[in-house]
């Protein structure tokens, strides 16, 4: 079997991780091309993958029941959002406590 290239769907196992691979074919019928995923269960010796990456998997021997590649290679990290840190800065002044200050003449 050929080199298998799918987008990384899970990685809440320990040294797995669950991908999904898209294939494009054409129905005679309808005349019209139909998209079809599978999901291929891979091992991943380092856990580097996370959500969204794009892998290309290797056949290997049956490591467990479902398991039948390898990650050879991740070509594309997904983009994680991580949120700007927030900077401690402390609110002074007049209405730090939630209290109105009275106005002064």
């Amino acid at each position: 079997m050929k080199n298998v290239v799918g987008i990384v769907v899970s990685n809440k196992m320990q040294k797995s991780v669950v991908v999904a691979v898209d294939r494009l074919f054409h129905n005679k019928l309808y005349n019209r091309y139909v998209k079809r995923t599978s999901k291929f269960m891979a091992h991943d010796e380092n856990n580097d993958c996370n959500i969204g990456d794009q892998v290309r998997l290797d056949n290997s021997r049956p490591l467990s029941k479902r398991k039948h590649f390898v990650v050879a290679e991740i070509l594309r990290r997904a983009k994680i959002y991580t949120p700007p840190s927030p900077t401690a800065t402390p609110v002074t002044g007049a209405g730090a406590a939630g209290v109105a200050s009275p106005p002064s003449s």
